[in-house]
């Protein structure tokens, strides 16, 4: 026997206390410096072009161009996204957010 991995059983709750902290990882906030903060969309709008560009310079590798053109597909998407939420009036914004139950 080269591992120990089935003798070795975890309880319910170890496997939920394992989840529990990865979820509480990946949904936790971020503080970015304003600069960085108000750049992203437009970081995203560019890279988005300049991956759409670059569709026109591939020539033999032809399996790549799906590849970019999603990239540079979902990088435009995700930048108008965030453009949009963050110009959407304040009012609207509010209205939208579920209320205290």
């Amino acid at each position: 026997m080269l591992s120990d991995a089935e003798t070795h059983s975890r309880n319910l709750d170890e496997k939920r206390e394992v989840t529990r902290g990865a979820g509480a990882f990946f949904s936790r906030k971020v503080w970015l410096p304003k600069a960085i903060y108000v750049a992203i969309p437009y970081f995203y709008l560019a890279v988005g072009v300049a991956a759409l560009l670059a569709t026109l310079y591939i020539g033999n590798w032809l399996w790549v161009l799906p590849h970019y053109v999603f990239f540079s597909l979902a990088c435009l998407h995700l930048g108008i996204l965030v453009l949009r939420r963050r110009r959407r009036p304040k009012k609207r914004r509010d209205s939208q957010r579920p209320g205290p139950d």
